[in-house]
């Protein structure tokens, strides 16, 4: 196994023992997913180029999607991307209210430096890279603080042009934030900074001072985007990973909710296509039934011929290159490989990894494989989340701790519906489950 760092495990498995996806260190366990490692690749390097790259991502409840966008994360920020992870929401955020969906891209905004929010960071740092520029040209000179302010709002300018066409505003705000922030006024610098990251009901007196007014909307959004990739490009980071997750909670929204927010992610499509977003990589997960239902994508044609995809033929020979890609779900055996995978990562930071081997081998993994399984109704695919969650939390860290534990002798597998996701408790039709292994 490659070598890892005490924190770097010790964040893993505690994400595990939780239930919960890690931020960080999916390769260490990414079971299944080498199949799209090339083209995903090419894909990020082709945005890194100043390209621009939409996939869209299929699987069941349960089948790893988060998990897969967040793998793409991790890849994203090795090759220095900024990432951005957005989940779609009816109340929180909206897809047809792309001023909502900018919002949170800025609040959630990271760098493989920075945790979120980093557009603080990307902001002053581009900035410098301005200031850099100017003095790198030899026009003017570093203790000449009055031309050197003039050459970087020219330079600025000239760096924006493009975006201050559609959104002027977006380069006033920059204007202003440097401003205040030259003299010492952190309370409006952290106002315009909020309202340039699409927050709304900013004071108004650091929009006028800015010079800016009212609060981002629909059609501004995209404008604002377009220059958010200006600025990673000029700060050092050659463009944005912006995973929009869960998608296919459109399907419970009011119809005419559901039609603009379909509307808007075919405008984004053929946004990113058109080439208006250079160095955007945009992904998008969510089910079979959002992409072939009648509440879903077919609900609008161009979505859909956009989308299209067929997935009639042999899964093995899917094309990971196509614009919509599907996870191919967890069998027991996939279940019992991730769970080696988690084992040795254990084992590796334990003070008795022989006890850890010898008690929870590959054959007591099967079994508990198949026992969560079978407390599913027999649906594996749902069943990683519980799995790992058992694994780490009710058995790795009881033969860690206590010498006369054998989890063949001394642990019953219980599944108790409070402790399950609507997903997995719907699998199931009972309230509680006990499996002796």
């Amino acid at each position: 196994m490659t070598t890892v760092s005490p924190a770097r495990r010790r964040e893993v498995i505690d994400a595990l023992r939780r239930g919960a996806v890690p931020s960080a260190g999916l390769d260490l366990f990414a079971v299944g997913l080498d199949r799209f490692a090339a083209a995903i690749g090419d894909d990020l390097d082709s945005v890194a180029a100043g390209g621009s790259v939409f996939k869209a991502v299929r699987g069941e409840y349960g089948s790893g999607k988060t998990f897969f966008a967040r793998w793409i994360a991790e890849q994203a920020k090795q090759a220095n991307l900024a990432v951005a992870e957005v989940q779609i929401s009816e109340n929180e955020t909206p897809l047809h209210k792309l001023e909502t969906v900018y919002r949170r891209l800025s609040e959630r905004l990271t760098t493989s430096t920075f945790p979120p929010s980093a557009l603080r960071p990307i902001v002053d740092g581009w900035f410098y890279a301005l200031e850099e520029d100017v003095l790198a040209a030899g026009q003017v000179i570093a203790d000449d603080a009055g031309a050197l302010d003039e050459a970087v709002e020219t330079l600025l300018d000239q760096r924006l042009a493009l975006v201050s066409r559609s959104a002027p505003a977006f380069a006033a705000a920059l204007r202003g934030y440097r401003a205040a922030a030259a003299r010492g006024d952190a309370a409006t610098a952290d106002a315009v900074l909020a309202w340039l990251g699409g927050q709304p009901h900013v004071a108004a007196a650091a929009r006028r001072a800015a010079g800016v007014r009212g609060d981002l909307d629909h059609f501004a959004a995209l404008s604002f985007l377009q220059g958010l990739l200006a600025v990673l490009r000029d700060s050092g980071h050659p463009g944005l990973l912006l995973v929009l997750d869960e998608v296919e909670t459109l399907q419970r929204v009011r119809s005419d909710a559901r039609d603009k927010a379909l509307n808007a992610l075919r405008q984004l499509i053929d946004e990113v296509h058109s080439g208006r977003f250079p160095g955007l990589y945009l992904v998008i997960t969510g089910t079979p039934a959002f992409y072939d239902g009648p509440q879903g994508v077919q609900r609008l044609a161009p979505l859909a011929q956009r989308l299209a995809v067929d997935f009639s033929t042999d899964p093995r020979f899917d094309n990971p290159r196509a614009v919509q890609i599907r996870l191919p779900g967890f069998t027991v055996d996939s279940l019992v490989e991730l769970g080696g995978r988690v084992r040795d990562l254990y084992a590796d930071g334990s003070a008795v990894p022989e006890r850890v081997y010898g008690l929870v081998d590959d054959g007591y993994l099967g079994e508990l494989a198949r026992a969560i399984a079978g407390g599913l109704g027999g649906k594996v695919g749902v069943a990683p989340r519980l799995f790992l969650k058992k694994l780490v939390g009710e058995v790795l860290d009881r033969v860690d701790q206590f010498p006369e534990f054998n989890p063949r002798q001394h642990y019953a597998l219980t599944l108790s519906s409070a402790e399950m996701t609507d997903v997995e408790r719907n699998a199931t039709s009972a309230d509680e489950i006990s499996l002796e292994l």
